[in-house]
C-alpha cells in the first residue's frame, strides 16, 4: 500500500479511535476530579506502556532524542488531557468538540516549525476554512466572547497539536508504538506523587460505572492504543495533510455526545462541523513538501 494511502488509512483509525474522547471525559468528569481523570489516564496508560515495552525489549532511545519525547509528553500526555478534562466540567462534550476542529490547522503549524513540512497556499486557504468555522463558532455560542471553557480547549488544542506534530516526525525514526510509550514512560515519574499529592486532597472518587467506564476509556484507547495508529499514520502520510483528518473528529463526536450522552446539538454546531469536514476534502486535495 502507497505510503500515503497507508498513512490516511490508520489515520482513520485513530480518528475514529479519539472520537469518543470527548463525550467518554464528560462522563467521567461527571463524578470524578477533572484532574484526577486528565492525569489519572496518563499514569494508567504508563503502566500499561512500560509492561509493553518490557515485553517487546524495546531499546532505550538515544539520549538525544529525549527532549523530544519531553515534547511530547508535554502536549499529550499532559496538556492536552488535563485541559480538555477541566474544560468539560465547564461546557458540554458538543461544544468543546467542534473547537477541536482547530487541532489539525494547530497541528499542520506545528509540522511547519518541528517537522520540516511545507504545505501549499491552497493546503492553508483550506485549513483556514474549517479555523474561521471554529472561532466564530465559539464567539455566536458564547454571546459575542470566548467563554472559559472554550479558552482552556484552544489552550488544550495548543499542547495537543505540539505532541502530534513531534510525535508524528519522531514516529518516523522509533516507530508509532515506541514513541507513546516511551512519552507515557517518561511521564511517570512527574505524574505518580502528583497524582497521590491530589488524591490526599480530594480523596478517592467515588463514582458509578459509567464515570469508571469513560475513565477506561480514556486511559486505555485514547490514551494508549489509539496513538499507536495516529502517529503511524502521521509517520507514513505526513504530519501536515494526515492531521487534517482530525477535523473529521467534531461531526463524529457530535454524533457519539448525541447517542451516548443526550446532548442536544443546535442548528450552528451543524453548520460549523459541515464547514470544518468540507475544509477536510480540500486538504486532501493540496500538495505538502517534505
Amino acid at each position: 500500500m502507497p505510503h500515503r494511502t497507508a498513512g490516511l488509512f490508520w489515520g482513520a483509525v485513530g480518528v475514529f479511535a479519539f472520537s469518543f474522547s470527548f463525550p467518554m471525559t464528560r462522563l467521567a468528569v461527571m463524578e470524578i476530579d477533572p484532574t484526577l481523570v486528565g492525569l489519572g489516564r496518563a499514569v494508567v496508560a504508563g503502566l500499561l506502556a512500560a509492561v509493553f515495552l518490557a515485553v517487546r525489549r524495546a531499546p532505550i532511545p538515544a539520549r538525544a532524542l529525549w527532549p523530544r519525547l519531553a515534547l511530547v509528553a508535554t502536549g499529550v500526555v499532559v496538556g492536552f488531557p488535563l485541559f480538555s478534562s477541566l474544560a468539560l466540567r465547564l461546557i458540554s462534550s458538543a461544544h468543546g468538540a467542534v473547537i477541536t476542529g482547530l487541532l489539525p490547522i494547530a497541528t499542520a503549524i506545528m509540522a511547519v516549525l518541528r517537522a520540516g513540512e511545507r504545505p501549499s497556499g491552497g493546503f492553508w486557504a483550506a485549513a483556514a476554512l474549517g479555523l474561521t468555522a471554529v472561532v466564530g463558532f465559539a464567539i455566536v455560542q458564547g454571546a459575542g466572547r470566548i467563554e472559559a471553557g472554550d479558552g482552556l480547549v484552544f489552550l488544550a488544542v495548543a499542547l495537543g497539536a505540539l505532541g502530534y506534530a513531534e510525535g508524528g516526525a519522531l514516529s518516523r525514526l522509533m516507530g508509532g508504538p515506541q514513541v507513546i510509550c516511551w512519552a507515557l514512560v517518561l511521564s511517570l515519574p512527574v505524574l505518580l506523587p502528583v497524582m497521590a499529592w491530589r488524591i490526599a486532597a480530594v480523596g478517592w472518587p467515588q463514582a458509578g460505572a459509567a464515570s469508571w467506564a469513560g475513565f477506561a476509556y480514556v486511559a486505555l484507547i485514547s490514551m494508549f492504543l489509539g496513538f499507536f495508529a495516529w502517529y503511524r499514520g502521521l509517520a507514513l502520510g505526513g504530519v501536515a495533510q494526515v492531521g487534517q483528518i482530525q477535523l473529521a473528529q467534531p461531526v463524529l463526536t457530535l454524533i457519539w455526545s448525541a447517542l451516548l450522552l443526550g446532548e442536544a446539538v443546535s442548528g450552528a454546531t451543524l453548520l460549523a462541523a459541515g464547514l470544518v469536514l468540507s475544509s477536510v476534502v480540500l486538504t486532501q486535495m493540496s500538495r505538502v513538501r517534505r
